[in-house]
Order: C-alpha cells, then structure tokens, then sequence
C-alpha cells in the first residue's frame, strides 16, 4: 500500500493493484480521501509540562497531526514565523493576546483548547469577529479550588489558624475556648458561579447552614444547594464564615467594604480564593487592626507580586498563602484531560461542553 501527498495537504492511499491472468486488465481501488487536522501547542514551557503530561499528548496525537511542537510566548514574539496549516491550538498559562496579527500567523484557525481558567488575558474584539470556537478547563481548575476552600472553610470554623499561631507565638497551648465548631453554624458565600456552587454542593455533606449573596442566582436553583439568598450585608453579619468567590469585574472592584468586616460576628473568619481586587483591601486592614477578634485567610490579594512593606505581611490575624488553591502539580493534569475530551466532541461534531461563547464571556472573571 502506497501513500501520496497532494500539494492540498490530503493524504491519498491506494491498495495495492492486482493483475487478472486471464484479462491482463489492471483493477486500481483508491479509498476516500482523508484530511489531517494539524494542532500545535502553544503556552509557556513551565504550563507545558504541568498540563500535557505524556498520557495527554500521546491521546491528543492519535486524534491530530500534533508533533509535541511547542510555540513559547518568548519564541511567537521573537519571530515572524506563519503557521498557515494549524487548525487547533492547545494552550494554557501564557497564552498570547488574539489579535488581528495573531490570526494572520494561524489562517485556518478553527479552535482554541485552554488548559486553564479565565480567558480574559488574550480573548479580543478581533476574537470575536472570527466563526473560531473556544474552550477552557475552568470547571477542571475549580475542583482543588473548591477543595481548597472546604478544608479551609472547616478548619476556620474550628479557629485552627488562631490556635495555631497562638501556639507558635507563645510557646503553649491557648486557653481552651468555644469555637463556633462544624455544626448548625452558617457559612455565607459570595456569589455561586461554578466555584461557588460547587462549595455549596460539598458543604450539604456537613451539618451547616448555608447562606449566600449572588444578586443573579434564581431562588428555585439556590433552594436545589439548599442555600439561602440573602444580602450582601445579610451574609457579613450572620455568618461564622465568609468565602469569597466573586469575580473580579468592573462592577465588583472593591464591592467588599471595611464596614462589612466590622459587622461581622465576633471570632468570625474571612476567605479570599477569588480575587483581591473585590475587597477594598485598605479598609479592610482598617478593619482587621481594630478587630483582632477576626480572621482572615487570604490567598489572594491586590499585589501578590509586589515585594514592599505592606500591613498583610504583619498582622496576626492573617494568612497569606501564594495562590495555591487553584491547581498545582499533578492537579494540573485534570485540565489537559478535560481538553482532550473536548477535543473528542469537536471531531465528533458535538456541541464543545465548555465553550465559551461573547454572552459568557461577560459573565467571566
């Protein structure tokens, strides 16, 4: 069996031909044509090898024509180079901006695989105005976050980081006071997108009650979480615990005030996995200081890259932590695997699961 290239890309096979003995005629069969999808990587190196281990490569190149090509952020701004074949990307941290250059460098671009969550780093108008379908792994990334958050959140109901530190600080145990414990005590949730619903499903295997503020979130689907709505205020006030996973959007920067910690409960606990920017952070450190009674466990905040004197780094009733919720490791994995599914239904011509389309990418941290 033979195989020939046309100058189209296709790849033609033809059996082998067979000579009659009687008839000295030639019978030549050629099969159907069959077209090669060509993808390539594209994300930073480090990315690379956390998300697209060699189980997801290998399934993704017994899809695709996918020759492990790895495009860096650094090597597409240092050239020129055209890719005038590819039709997929698969990407993840370090994606480029898509420009109207970006998609003179990828022609046949029909679909992007994010290996990650918020795509709004390198999403554009010029994005939008192609038929090229897009897909992120946001719900594979929310699993440790969400695991993050439970752990997180029963260990505050316990005061185990006031205890601890306690214990650090002063070289014995702490007298033997009540926390609220995990039982019949409410932790609030701000908002119910796909983190925040995932807690909230977590949290019925506890006995605690429930409550949360999302101003878009419909009774009907709240009552299914055995959550309660309640007002921004309402949550603050009632709660032994507050997690914050609210979306950094224009109309949310800075929406948590310092008058919504004062109000909250003596010895009560706030979680930050979302975004530092939702919480006015000066006030709240206002807040803090004169509340040592509170605690906040914070792995987010409005410069975690910045080195410098700030208030966080000093107060005793708070916990940094380097924005480790979200996944690490071999957690990573999960969000290549969740692109290779998606890549299944793309080439079965089935609706992408999670693709994310200009209405919800305004919704969208």
């Amino acid at each position: 069996m033979s195989k020939d290239l046309t100058t189209s890309g296709e790849i033609l096979i033809f059996p082998p031909q067979e000579e009659a003995e009687d008839k000295r005629e030639v019978s030549v069969e050629r099969s159907a044509k069959k077209k090669v999808t060509v993808a390539v990587y594209l994300l930073a190196e480090a990315a690379f090898n956390d998300i697209y281990g060699a189980p997801e490569r290998a399934a993704i190149s017994t899809r695709v024509e996918a020759d492990h090509q790895l495009i860096t952020p650094q090597a597409y701004h240092d050239s020129n180079e055209v890719w005038p074949n590819v039709e997929m990307i698969f990407s993840g941290w370090g994606m480029v901006p898509m420009d109207e250059s970006f998609f003179k460098r990828f022609p046949k671009l029909r679909v992007i695989f994010y290996a990650a969550g918020t795509v709004r780093s390198f999403v554009t108008d010029a994005f939008w105005r192609r038929k090229i379908q897009l897909t992120n792994a946001g719900a594979a990334n929310a699993i440790p976050v969400c695991e993050f958050t439970v752990s997180e959140i029963i260990f505050s109901l316990k005061h185990g980081w006031q205890k601890a530190l306690y214990i650090r600080k002063h070289r014995k145990f702490p007298p033997r006071l009540s926390p609220p414990g995990a039982y019949q005590t409410t932790v609030g949730l701000l908002s119910l997108g796909e983190i925040g619903r995932m807690v909230a499903e977590k949290l019925q295997e506890f006995d605690l009650n429930v409550v949360a503020y999302d101003p878009y979130f419909s009774p009907q689907e709240a009552a299914k979480l055995k959550v309660k709505l309640l007002s921004l205020e309402e949550v603050f006030a009632l709660s032994d615990v507050v997690s914050c996973h609210t979306p950094l959007l224009p109309e949310t920067e800075g929406m948590i005030r310092g008058s919504h910690f004062n109000s909250m409960k003596q010895g009560a606990v706030f979680i930050n996995t979302a975004r530092g920017g939702v919480v006015a952070e000066e006030e709240m450190i206002e807040t803090l200081k004169k509340r040592p009674d509170l605690f906040a466990v914070l792995d987010v905040s409005q410069n975690e890259e910045a080195e410098g004197p700030t208030s966080l780094y000093d107060l005793e009733n708070v916990i940094l932590t380097p924005h480790i919720a979200g996944s690490l490791g071999g957690e990573c994995r999960r969000m290549g695997k969740m692109m290779v599914e998606e890549l299944d239904r793309f080439l079965a011509h089935q609706p992408l699961r999670y693709e994310i389309d200009e209405e919800r990418f305004k919704r969208l941290a």
